[in-house]
């Protein structure tokens, strides 16, 4: 972690700033990160965007990325000067038409300094030309870019965006998206949202994609590459646009078979988190090497290696879950991961439950006993796992388990009822987990405060007694040896596997 030091004089200058009245403050520099403190870079402060138009071209054979960025934005603050999250060479910036003086810092960030000063509460048009290859640049020692034999991927959490596009990247700063991607003739470019037209023209082709509801910049993606694309709609009638990339070779099959199946699990899933929020669905498979898949918002990513042992539709099952917990309701701080993966794992429990493999609290029994009380999983604490541990299995498991001790509480009306209550209450906002459980109480008419902090924020294993308050059985307390393995548990285990590797690939980039 890089961590910023404050000075002793700083917060002396800082309580001298309040007391000046507002009309008097002279306009300042945007912060350079939006203030989360496990990536304090990351963001910026002093504006809110709104919109991202993207118009792109990439040559797949030299990794070569060519763009101009228009962001809406409007100002919070007074700005002298503002930052953009952003890897590649920049050539041009101007800010409302007039060009803008820029610059690099830190490991990543875009200082613009516009023309004059810009006053708060005011509309600004952002536009930002630049060029690069962006597997040749890393910050903090890793890239997010992910080459493929065909073309390229940006995937990743918690940061993806400066690899392709400058950007606010932080949840807090959510936008509409319009991207336009020209790729030679025979490659595809596959992102989030609607394909809203293509044209070629003298060896390249142009794809148009457009996301219309507020999404996170982690979750905009962008595939190039030669894909098979299958398109139908839910029973609902929202369509899907699927893409598996052409050399999936032995893993072809098992992709299709699990993912071709994204319509009927999100209908599914309307019944207990509420109507799909978006207008477009799907998923993609590029010929990647990576362990993880991502819900990148309205079209989940998804690596071969998930589908090595055969069909796994509770991979497909978590990221969709997702676009409910986690896109239509984003954290307000990284360190509210639980109330993105607790959910999307709990999902894999219903489904299995679905399934005729195993109820969700048998999964919780089986969770229990498998990590004995010395086990570094209970040292994780969900509810604020810190950077290192943000993607650690116990904030999945352990994180699943809390939800299972808490509808045994409150018991399943008042719990279903919160599943579906809280993505309508923070529709395209943000949550914490301290919001989560203030509507749990709302929603339940109980005190949940030890229940919250045994579950989610003590650093040790429920002891028997709150276990018992979980309903965990006699079994998963070791009076009668070992539970049974739920049927289900070796497909979910695949997908621990998935976030197992994530979590070390995150643990070796020093987050």
């Amino acid at each position: 972690m890089h961590r910023r030091i404050i000075a002793p004089g700083a917060l002396a200058a800082a309580s001298l700033l309040l007391a000046i009245p507002a009309s008097a403050a002279s306009p300042s520099p945007g912060a350079p990160g939006i203030g989360d403190p496990y990536y304090p870079d990351y963001g910026n402060g002093g504006y809110d965007v709104s919109h991202y138009d993207l118009r792109l071209k990439y040559q797949p054979a030299t990794d070569e990325l060519e763009g101009t960025a228009t962001l809406l934005a409007r100002t919070t603050q007074d700005l002298t000067r503002f930052n953009l999250d952003f890897l590649l060479d920049v050539s041009e910036v101007r800010v409302n038409g007039a060009k803008a003086s820029f610059t690099t810092s830190g490991e990543h960030e875009l200082e613009i300094t516009p023309k004059t000063p810009l006053a708060k509460d005011t509309d600004v048009t952002v536009v930002v030309r630049y060029r690069g290859v962006p597997s040749s640049k890393q910050a903090y020692g890793f890239t997010s870019w992910l080459r493929t034999p065909d073309g390229a991927v940006a995937a990743n959490e918690p940061e993806a965006a400066w690899w392709w596009f400058p950007s606010n990247d932080h949840p807090l700063d959510k936008a509409t998206y319009d991207v336009s991607v020209q790729v030679p003739d025979g490659s595809q470019a596959i992102s989030n949202g609607t394909l809203q037209s293509t044209s070629s023209r003298a060896g390249w082709t142009r794809y148009s994609w457009r996301s219309n509801k507020p999404q996170a910049t982690y979750l905009a993606t962008l595939a190039v590459g030669k894909f098979d694309v299958t398109t139908g709609t839910t029973e609902s009638g929202i369509p899907v646009v699927n893409a598996y990339s052409k050399d999936l070779g032995d893993n072809y099959g098992a992709a299709r078979a699990s993912i071709e199946r994204t319509g009927e699990i999100a209908d599914w899933l309307t019944e207990y988190f509420g109507p799909y929020p978006y207008n477009a669905l799907g998923g993609y498979v590029p010929n990647t090497t990576t362990g993880y898949a991502l819900e990148t918002q309205t079209r989940p990513y998804y690596s071969p290696r998930q589908f090595a042992n055969g069909s796994n539709t509770s991979v497909v099952v978590h990221e969709l879950a997702h676009q409910w917990y986690g896109d239509l309701v984003s954290v307000a701080g990284w360190k509210d991961i639980w109330v993105n993966e607790g959910f999307a794992r709990y999902a894999q429990w219903l489904w299995s439950e679905h399934e005729g493999e195993g109820t969700a609290q048998e999964l919780a029994d089986y969770v229990y006993a498998s990590h004995p009380a010395d086990d570094a999983f209970w040292t994780v604490k969900p509810g604020d796992p810190g950077p290192e541990n943000q993607f650690h299995l116990a904030v999945y498991d352990r994180g699943a388990l809390a939800l299972q001790a808490l509808r045994n509480e409150i018991g399943d009306e008042a719990f279903f009822a919160l599943l579906k209550g809280w993505p309508r209450k923070y529709a395209h906002g943000n949550a914490s987990v301290a919001d989560f459980q203030r509507y749990a109480e709302q929603v339940s008419g109980k005190p949940l405060a030890a229940l919250f902090d045994t579950w989610l924020f003590q650093p040790s294993k429920p002891a028997a007694p709150a276990a018992r308050d979980a309903s965990v059985s006699a079994r998963a307390l070791g009076t009668q040896g070992a539970p049974v393995q739920p049927k289900s548990w070796k497909k979910i285990a695949a997908t621990n596997d998935v976030h197992a590797h994530e979590h070390e690939h995150e643990a070796g980039r020093g987050h």
